[in-house]
């Protein structure tokens, strides 16, 4: 830490070294020597107070020149005030700049933590719709299966139905043949006893010698009638059977009539599967497109984020440059002849380190 007070003989003594060394003692020049202490006002008075006292066995020349060296000193320490000001502004600039660009390239990562995060997230979301997708065809594919079975089934139970049912109309005209017949027979019958009692009534003379072989004849009719009789009880038996046969077909239908009712069922949920296959198609097609997006963005962020580096390097090249630029300046410090055409030249070179026209 700088002390708060510097002495004369402490500027006498570094102004001494220089000069032993070879050096210009400027107002800079002393106060690096004492170690960065005192202020430039006290060194630049010090400094005027022993060119006082000295000025005495120097004469005329010696005051010329000293006028030139105090001139001198004043313009380099002016020279080194503003380039110690550009310099400050230039690194406060900088220091901003660098501030900016490294909170930017912070936010920048996060955006890219963030975007990759998400990408992560929509990753495991698409497998997630993927392995229920996988499940849901499994599922469609079950339910095609057992609905072919059922389709199948029910194709045969309609077979067997319309063979059941074919049977049963070709039953029930041999019964109504058979009813048929036997109301003809008995009409044939009816007409015939008609016939033959007429026949009687006229011919009972002549029908009485023949009354044997009319007994016959009727015992004959009465066997036909009881065949008949017969007939259409093994008839009204097969009815019955038929009857039965039809109920136990009806009976057997109800599990066929479930059975489409379950095939409806399962037919609209195959359809509500379908839908939700086709909504979960169109969801994994939407989380592609927004992963692609993602990855999309996560390049850019990464390609900003090169350039922003970049950009980086560059201002810290700017900074090492005018860092390089400062020190030759501090170096550019030759030491005072007496020779006031020297020391205005090197007045000049230290102005055109900061005047580019003069360059």
């Amino acid at each position: 830490m700088a002390r708060a007070g510097i002495y004369k003989s402490e500027v006498i003594r570094a102004r001494n070294n220089l000069l032993a060394t070879g050096r210009y003692p400027s107002i800079d020049a002393i106060r690096s020597e004492l170690g960065n202490t005192g202020s430039k006002g006290t060194i630049h008075r010090y400094l005027k107070e022993i060119e006082e006292e000295e000025g005495g066995s120097t004469g005329t020349q010696v005051a010329v020149s000293e006028a030139i060296q105090d001139l001198s000193a004043r313009l380099a320490e002016r020279l080194h005030e503003e380039a110690d000001q550009r310099m400050a502004a230039l690194t406060d600039k900088h220091k901003a700049e660098i501030s900016a660009l490294n909170d930017t390239i912070t936010a920048l990562r996060h955006e890219v933590e963030s975007f990759r995060s998400q990408s992560e997230r929509q990753a495991l979301e698409l497998a997630a719709e993927k392995t229920a997708h996988a499940e849901t065809l499994a599922t469609l594919q079950e339910e095609r299966i057992v609905r072919a079975q059922m389709t199948q089934h029910i194709q045969d139970m309609e077979g067997q139905q319309a063979k059941d049912e074919a049977h049963r109309v070709s039953m029930e005209e041999k019964h109504q043949h058979a009813r048929e017949a036997l109301e003809h027979f008995r009409s044939a019958a009816k007409e015939q006893r008609e016939q033959d009692q007429r026949q009687f009534e006229q011919q009972i003379q002549f029908l009485q010698g023949e009354l044997r072989a009319a007994k016959e004849t009727v015992n004959a009719k009465q066997q036909e009638l009881i065949r008949s009789h017969q007939d259409n009880a093994r008839l009204s038996s097969e009815q019955t059977h038929l009857r039965s046969e039809l109920h136990r077909l009806e009976t057997e239908i109800r599990p066929l009539r479930t059975t489409r009712e379950n095939l409806a069922v399962s037919e609209l949920k195959n359809q509500q599967l379908e839908e939700r296959l086709a909504q979960t198609t169109a969801r994994v097609d939407e989380l592609l497109v927004e992963n692609q997006s993602c990855a999309e963005k996560l390049q850019d962020a990464n390609q900003a984020g090169l350039r922003l580096e970049t950009e980086l390097t560059a201002a810290r090249a700017v900074l090492v440059s005018q860092e390089q630029i400062l020190q030759k300046l501090t170096v550019s410090q030759t030491p005072v002849t007496k020779n006031s055409g020297q020391r205005k030249g090197s007045a000049e070179n230290q102005e055109s380190l900061f005047d580019p026209d003069k360059q």
